[in-house]
């Protein structure tokens, strides 16, 4: 049985980023996959998973989702093996430090080698990145700029919009993945959903699965490459 855990969605899900949970159930339902898909709730215990989704939220509920994961042992759980993929905020969170409003600096959770400090102006918009030369879409609504330590790799390079400075967005540090894009993410870009699975089922080789979600994307990616040359 593969566990998939959405972690605190009344405090990490402001923008939709719960799909994300919905999307990676359904792709591995579709393919025969015992799968449950588990909310988090704030005021019990964070439940044993396979994959923890972290999403976006606002500066004080990403400051209380901090301290809850601290004390919870997520750090503890990846130590096992369980995979996390996160957005946004849930980036922030996962590095050594990140500021909120009024540049007040707090600390993160430490799993990866990455500050996050506020930015001059306000990142909104379409986020284009490339993974590895898959185009992947989304859109960014954050205040900071992420600077990732040595030895982090970079999830993706920038095409459109910001992500961490401009230049790359998110990390991805072992079974810790992150991205600043939202959409859900995952529902834009249903090849980075398999992915996922793949990760979380220690590489598994998934069974072809054609949706409408698979030719939206390839309808997105033509209107953005005609866009660009246009």
């Amino acid at each position: 049985m593969l566990s998939i855990v959405q972690v605190y969605p009344e405090l990490l899900g402001t923008y939709g980023d719960g799909g994300n949970g919905l999307v990676l159930a359904e792709r591995a339902r579709r393919r025969g996959i015992d799968v449950e898909l588990v909310r988090a709730g704030m005021d019990g215990e964070l439940p044993t998973g396979d994959v923890y989704l972290l999403g976006g939220g606002e500066d004080g509920p990403q400051r209380l989702a901090v301290a809850l994961l601290a004390a919870a042992g997520l750090s503890s759980r990846v130590d096992d093996g369980a995979m996390v993929f996160a957005v946004c905020a849930g980036l922030q969170m996962l590095g050594s430090s990140f500021s909120v409003q009024g540049d007040d600096q707090y600390v993160g959770l430490g799993l990866v080698d990455a500050v996050t400090t506020r930015a001059p102006v306000r990142a909104v918009g379409d986020l284009v990145t490339m993974v590895e030369g898959t185009m992947m879409v989304g859109f960014e609504n954050h205040g900071g700029e992420t600077r990732i330590g040595p030895g982090v790799e970079p999830f993706a390079t920038v095409v459109r919009g910001r992500g961490n400075d401009g230049v790359v967005d998110g990390f991805r540090a072992g079974r810790v993945w992150a991205t600043y894009a939202h959409g859900p993410v995952l529902a834009l870009n249903p090849w980075l959903a398999d992915a996922v699975l793949s990760e979380a089922l220690g590489g598994r080789e998934l069974a072809p699965l054609e949706s409408v979600a698979d030719r939206l994307y390839e309808s997105r990616c033509r209107a953005l490459t005609t866009r660009s040359t246009g």
